[in-house]
């Protein structure tokens, strides 16, 4: 297999990687915040940037590197005095420093990711990042930095590194090298090692509004034609609004909901079908999307229940579905206890390698038998 085809871990299928991402939307408070350390003098080595999966934290760490790698370490007076301090995080798309980096080979850039393997057979991604990644990255500082300047490590995701790499990328911290600054995307931060936590500044951004998602999308080569409705089953992730764009998601959130409709006399040749669907190594993504769509429409059910329908649908008649099957407070319980059930024996499931069209089939029943117990109260 050759370079250009090899998966990498830290991009979105169907959206340019991030460091092919020259904008960043919706995250003005935390670029200022980063801006302020930077030009009082305050900048920190380490940087644990987290928030939800999707909203830009890895666009944002690739834009701070761009923006590092083309600033002088000590700024020269000159004749005219010292050089005004930059305002925005801003670099021409064709500098030389962000032509290497979207070629990834920009010598005082290092990237933390699981890596691949060729051996053992299959050829796969690492479903962690090991202490070898870690110790590639010790050989990294041993070198001098190209230049003299500044050097600037991603790594991308952070609470995807084992015990031995934590160990080791902690060492690192806590005595970190001259003139570097480490970005640590952190999707779960209570996964990272506390004293990691501790040695880092953290830089929280937040999920997208719907107009900077809708720009994010297009900008990111994504379109559709309800972006309201994918906006709100996305959260405020552009990353995720791509995925469900691609897998076709609104369209199959708009038949689980209609699944659910048929409840408490479920309809089960749809129900059959959406067990099927998911079956055998080819629909693995399939089965994905479903679980990730479930969990949602139980979320969203029970929410309703409690007094925050949704204020925007996901697919036509929700409101009116979920004011029928979650009337009221002890309904909302219901369903959210309910939620927490099925989703541990999915897990429970998934982690013994059920199959999982049964799987799928036994959750579908399940929320049948909670809507009869439901609407027979």
């Amino acid at each position: 297999m050759s370079s250009d085809d090899i998966p990498e871990p830290d991009r979105i299928e169907g959206a340019p990687h991030p460091r092919e991402t020259t904008r960043l939307f919706g995250q003005d408070p935390a670029q200022a915040a980063f801006l302020d350390a930077f030009n009082s003098g305050r900048l920190h080595h380490g940087w644990m940037i987290t928030g939800p999966k999707g909203i830009g934290k890895a666009t944002f760490a690739w834009r701070a590197a761009r923006f590092l790698l083309t600033q002088p370490l000590d700024a020269d007076d000159g004749l005219f005095g010292a050089p005004p301090a930059p305002t925005s995080l801003e670099v021409d798309p064709d500098h030389p420093v962000a032509t290497r980096l979207r070629a990834l080979s920009e010598p005082n850039l290092f990237l933390l990711r699981r890596a691949w393997r060729e051996k053992p057979s299959p050829a796969r991604l690492q479903t962690v990042i090991t202490v070898d990644e870690v110790r590639r990255l010790k050989e990294f500082f041993a070198l001098s930095a190209a230049g003299g300047g500044r050097r600037v490590v991603i790594a991308d995701a952070a609470d995807e590194m084992n015990v031995n790499a934590a160990n080791a990328l902690l060492k690192l911290l806590e005595e970190p090298p001259e003139n570097a600054t480490i970005f640590l995307i952190v999707h779960q931060p209570a996964r990272l090692l506390p004293t990691i936590r501790s040695r880092c500044r953290e830089l929280r951004l937040s999920p997208l509004a719907p107009g900077d998602m809708a720009q994010a999308m297009q900008s990111a080569g994504t379109e559709t034609d309800d972006s309201a409705a994918l906006a709100t089953l996305a959260a405020g992730s552009v990353g995720e609004a791509i995925r469900l764009t691609h897998q076709d998601g609104l369209k199959h959130y708009a038949g689980l909901l209609q699944l659910l409709n048929s409840m408490p006399n479920v309809d089960r040749p749809a129900a059959l079908a959406l067990a099927n669907s998911c079956a055998g190594k080819a629909n693995e993504a399939r089965y994905d999307l479903t679980l990730r769509l479930l969990d949602l429409l139980l979320t969203r059910l029970a929410r309703a229940g409690a007094g925050q329908p949704p204020e925007v649908e996901a697919a036509q008649g929700e409101i009116q579905i979920f004011a029928r099957l979650c009337p009221d407070i002890p309904a909302a319980r219901k369903w959210a206890q309910g939620a927490t059930e099925i989703n541990a024996r999915l897990g429970h499931g998934r982690a013994v390698n059920l199959d999982p069209s049964t799987l799928i089939l036994d959750t579908v029943l399940r929320m049948n038998e909670m809507a009869a117990e439901l609407v027979a109260r």
